[in-house]
């Protein structure tokens, strides 16, 4: 039985490659929730796994073969949802067969591949968004737009991302149930093998957009790393292409609620953010004070679907040809050459290194 959801006259007709994780906690159940999206086509090499996900979201069509899929005419882009490594190869196949690709961060695992992706979309004439969420967040949309009109010159930025020891209790019981198959496609080798490159690129991906979408570019970073036990830490400072000072905080995991957040500081006010565990589905709670006035702001912000708000602002930019209002792919690799630059800074005992000298992979 079809959802009942209404959906515009005209929806763009998608293609969704990958039923692992991510895809059924997020992107499968946003493009259905999504008012401007077609669930036209489902993809995975698990024909099991395909089959189970194909009754309960009923796409139009389903493939074992991506090649297949892309050569579906009536498939407009496609949602990449898999194993990092497959994400610059899988992207650039829809990329050379015409379709617009929204492909799941981090955009890759080298600044190569990703700058060849980004210059064979742009030539082809396609868009293609990195999946940074957290910048379709109510809250850090009114917190960016506050700081743009009301705090003048900034000084200073914070920003913690800190994974919790009961996050898997809180997503276990905020996801739906989650289901694998023994034939799925994974990444040669254990990607968990060396933890500090796990976390950096999948945690660590996070915090650096968050401060690229809050602050602008980041010129260079310093960072030091401990790991005792089973907690992993990174403490970083930022220097921002206008002028101001950042440090964040990354660790895993603490003994503690969720915690993750930012605060910036202007000669025309502060800004304060909480900011929630994503399967919450919660807009950040954001604190806007504005030294003019005298006056602290709070916007009610109710929509914590991050995952739908990017997939339909996607759509809504390839239907109307227009840019892409999220993370295009300079921003994509803005955070892998941050990711980068943290790990080289740390292999050097802490010295500065500048995002734009770093090559090769995480």
């Amino acid at each position: 039985m079809k959802n009942n959801i209404q959906k515009e006259e005209r929806c763009l007709r998608v293609g969704i490659l990958g039923c692992g994780l991510i895809n059924q906690a997020g992107h499968l159940i946003a493009a259905t929730k999504a008012k401007n999206i077609h669930l036209q086509a489902l993809c995975d090499v698990a024909e099991d796994l395909l089959q189970k996900m194909a009754k309960i979201y009923e796409p139009d069509s389903i493939y074992t073969d991506y090649g297949e899929m892309l050569k579906d005419s009536r498939v407009e882009a496609v949602i990449i949802g898999i194993g990092d490594q497959f994400h610059v190869p899988c992207a650039l196949q829809a990329v050379e067969a015409g379709k617009h690709v929204f492909l799941e961060k981090p955009m890759g695992v080298s600044i190569e591949e990703c700058e060849m992706l980004r210059d064979r979309a742009r030539e082809k004439g396609v868009l293609l968004q990195i999946g940074h969420m957290k910048r379709f967040d109510e809250g850090l949309q009114f917190a960016k737009k506050f700081k743009e009109e009301k705090l003048g010159e900034i000084t200073t930025y914070k920003g913690w991302y800190c994974d919790s020891i009961g996050r898997y209790t809180l997503t276990d019981n905020c996801m739906p149930v989650l289901y694998s198959s023994d034939t799925m496609k994974k990444p040669a080798g254990n990607p968990k093998a060396v933890l500090d490159h796990y976390y950096l690129l999948g945690h660590g991906s996070h915090l650096f957009d968050t401060a690229l979408f809050l602050m602008g570019e980041i010129e260079a970073v310093r960072a030091r790393y401990v790991h005792k036990g089973r907690m992993h830490s990174w403490l970083i400072d930022c220097d921002f292409a206008d002028g101001a000072i950042g440090v964040l905080d990354l660790t895993v995991a603490i003994a503690q609620k969720w915690h993750e957040g930012c605060e910036i500081y202007g000669t025309g006010g502060t800004i304060y953010a909480e900011i929630f565990n994503p399967w919450e589905f919660r807009s950040s709670v954001v604190e806007c004070f504005d030294k003019e006035t005298c006056t602290s702001v709070t916007p009610a912000a109710f929509d914590g679907q991050f995952y739908r708000r990017e997939l339909e602002s996607f759509a809504k930019c390839v239907l109307e040809k227009t840019p892409v209002q999220g993370a295009d792919g300079d921003d994509g690799i803005q955070v892998m050459r941050a990711l980068l630059a943290t790990y080289r800074s740390v292999q050097e005992g802490g010295e500065k290194v500048y995002l734009k000298d770093v090559e090769g992979m995480l």
